[in-house]
Protein backbone atom coordinates (compact mmCIF):
# COMPACT_ATOMS: atom_id res chain seq x y z
CA UNK A 1 0.00 0.00 0.00
CA UNK A 2 1.56 3.25 -1.43
CA UNK A 3 1.49 6.46 0.97
CA UNK A 4 -0.12 4.34 4.30
CA UNK A 5 -1.27 6.97 6.58
CA UNK A 6 -0.52 6.89 10.43
CA UNK A 7 -2.77 6.09 13.11
CA UNK A 8 -2.66 8.10 15.82
CA UNK A 9 -4.34 5.53 18.12
CA UNK A 10 -2.12 2.89 17.40
CA UNK A 11 0.55 5.12 18.28
CA UNK A 12 -0.40 6.29 21.35
CA UNK A 13 -0.92 2.52 22.45
CA UNK A 14 2.49 1.36 21.32
CA UNK A 15 4.06 4.52 23.27
CA UNK A 16 2.39 3.67 26.09
CA UNK A 17 4.08 0.21 25.76
CA UNK A 18 7.18 1.54 25.65
CA UNK A 19 6.39 3.26 28.81
CA UNK A 20 6.46 6.70 26.46
CA UNK A 21 4.74 9.60 29.05
CA UNK A 22 1.68 10.97 27.72
CA UNK A 23 3.29 14.24 27.67
CA UNK A 24 5.65 13.34 24.68
CA UNK A 25 2.41 13.29 22.54
CA UNK A 26 3.93 14.25 19.46
CA UNK A 27 0.48 15.93 18.31
CA UNK A 28 -1.11 19.41 18.38
CA UNK A 29 -3.09 20.21 21.44
CA UNK A 30 -6.61 20.37 19.86
CA UNK A 31 -6.28 19.00 17.18
CA UNK A 32 -7.94 15.25 16.47
CA UNK A 33 -4.93 13.31 16.03
CA UNK A 34 -4.13 14.53 19.56
CA UNK A 35 -6.99 13.07 21.58
CA UNK A 36 -7.05 10.06 19.31
CA UNK A 37 -2.82 9.46 20.25
CA UNK A 38 -4.20 10.36 24.11
CA UNK A 39 -6.76 7.78 23.65
CA UNK A 40 -4.54 4.65 23.02
CA UNK A 41 -2.12 6.04 25.41
CA UNK A 42 -4.73 6.08 27.93
CA UNK A 43 -5.88 2.86 27.25
CA UNK A 44 -3.05 0.74 27.31
CA UNK A 45 -2.14 2.57 30.41
CA UNK A 46 -4.85 1.87 32.15
CA UNK A 47 -4.70 -1.66 31.47
CA UNK A 48 -0.72 -2.06 32.52
CA UNK A 49 -1.94 -0.61 35.72
CA UNK A 50 -4.38 -2.94 36.26
CA UNK A 51 -2.73 -5.66 35.79
CA UNK A 52 0.40 -4.10 38.26
CA UNK A 53 -2.42 -3.41 41.22
CA UNK A 54 -3.97 -7.03 40.58
CA UNK A 55 -0.17 -8.15 40.94
CA UNK A 56 0.27 -9.94 37.77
Amino acid sequence: MPNEQKDPFVEGEIAAQKNIPAEANPYREGTEEFALWSAGHERVAAAMQARESEGT
